[in-house]
């Protein structure tokens, strides 16, 4: 399934626009259909044509309210039980490098920076690795850090012991109860 983000809920919810366009906001919250023309499809739910969806998501996007298109992958319902978060202590100044690095690499399918938590928390750069067993996942980091020239750089290394729920933007209030 393919989700949109938004920003923030109050930017989703433009006041004055066409009700088809309330409706357009409202499928795009359960994901691209997976057709050969998912624009199509939406415009035909919507009411609209596949131009004016298309031009409404553009709009959307240039003026905040889809922050992005991305994919929702269900991990585990694809036999990759073994997900780890690699989180690693970066010297700042060769942060951006090591991200960049890791981020390349074909097993990596996330890596991002994020501020330390001192004193508790040191790690500032956090990529994901995914695999259907613990040992080729360790394995696979192994290899990367040893290609990479990263044996310098403290990390740890966390599997995920729940799949939480995932879920695209929201974009169309809920009517209060």
């Amino acid at each position: 399934m393919s989700t949109a983000t938004p920003i923030s809920p109050e930017a989703a919810r433009p006041s004055g626009e066409p009700e088809a366009h309330r409706r357009l906001r409202a499928l795009l919250e359960r994901g691209l259909p997976l057709t050969p023309r998912p624009w199509q499809a939406l415009a035909d739910q919507a009411g609209l044509a596949e131009e004016e969806v298309m031009a409404c998501v553009r709009r959307w996007q240039a003026e905040g309210l889809i922050k992005r298109l991305g994919l929702v992958v269900r991990h585990r319902r694809l036999g990759l039980q073994a997900n780890a978060m690699v989180v690693w202590d970066v010297p700042d100044e060769r942060v951006a490098l090591v991200g960049r690095r890791l981020a390349r690499e074909a097993a990596v399918t996330l890596c991002y920076r994020r501020p330390r938590r001192l004193p508790d928390w040191p790690y500032n750069l956090f990529c994901m690795i995914h695999g259907a067993r613990r040992e080729r996942v360790l394995a696979t980091l192994e290899s990367t850090i040893a290609r990479l020239g990263l044996d310098d750089i403290p990390h740890r290394v966390l599997f995920s012991t729940h799949a939480y729920r995932q879920c695209g933007g929201r974009y169309v209030r809920e009517p209060d109860a």
